[in-house]
């Protein structure tokens, strides 16, 4: 059964390798106990050795499906916390992502995936939130990091219209306004939106006032054209995918 079939939740059904890695289980377990309709909460599942400890630190997280961690996604990681002074970055996976249903690689194995690239890099830690929308994790996170670190959020163009989307809130203004006061938004190109469609976006009537919120990251055209989509298309047409993934992926997928 090809690894990425939408219906493999199973570990012995995605790849035998994963029997090797006893965190699979607990990362299920772990996935499995947080409660969609309960209070935001996120799990760090690894921390950097080197961790946001004091008050005023830079806190950037990237959260994304991470179906698979592509070298577009690295590269987005370390322009923006060599552009903004990230003293930190957390990737993270949400158990529920909003307009996102699971298929391919279960939960679990993308967590294992990402600790096992994390622990190759400085200031890179893991977690897993409970809710999908960016609201609910800058509140969670606040219960986790010291008062007054500074959140900024790495986001593509996608998931930018997806923030300013009035159907995931109740009253628009007012949780955009509570977002804001919270975080920043680190908004990077992609193949189908260049900076300036970025700009452009962010100078609807609607969402302008918010526009002072968003910082920009250019990902050079060679990046920003990669995506997970097309990475699990040549799994499962039998392609190479070496040069669009970092070596631990192509050892789950290949």
């Amino acid at each position: 059964m090809n690894p990425l079939h939408k219906k493999s939740f199973h570990k012995k059904k995605i790849h035998p390798v994963f029997d090797a890695y006893s965190e699979f289980d607990e990362y299920t377990e772990t996935i499995n106990s947080l409660d969609t309709t309960l209070s935001p909460r996120i799990v760090i599942l690894h921390r950097t050795s080197n961790p946001i400890s004091q008050s005023g630190k830079h806190l950037g997280i990237f959260s994304g499906s991470f179906n698979p961690l592509t070298i577009a996604h690295i590269k987005l990681v370390e322009e923006a916390r060599k552009q903004y002074h990230l003293d930190e970055i957390l990737l993270l996976l949400a158990k529920s992502n909003v307009d996102k249903d699971v298929y391919g690689l279960p939960l679990a194995g993308r967590m294992l995936i990402l600790k096992l690239y994390a622990e190759t890099q400085l200031n890179i830690s893991i977690g897993v939130s409970s809710h999908g929308r960016y609201i609910d994790k800058v509140s969670a996170l606040k219960s986790i990091y010291p008062p007054q670190t500074d959140f900024s959020f790495i986001v593509g163009y996608d998931t930018l219209v997806r923030i300013f989307d009035s159907k995931y809130y109740k009253n628009l203004h007012e949780e955009l306004q509570h977002l804001f006061s919270q975080c920043r938004l680190i908004a990077a190109n992609r193949e189908e939106a260049d900076i300036s469609a970025i700009q452009r976006f962010l100078s609807q009537t609607s969402i302008q006032a918010y526009r002072q919120h968003v910082d920009y990251l250019l990902l050079p055209d060679d990046y920003a054209e990669i995506s997970s989509t097309d990475v699990r298309r040549r799994v499962e047409n039998g392609e190479s995918i070496s040069h669009l993934v970092p070596p631990i992926v192509a050892e789950f997928l290949c």
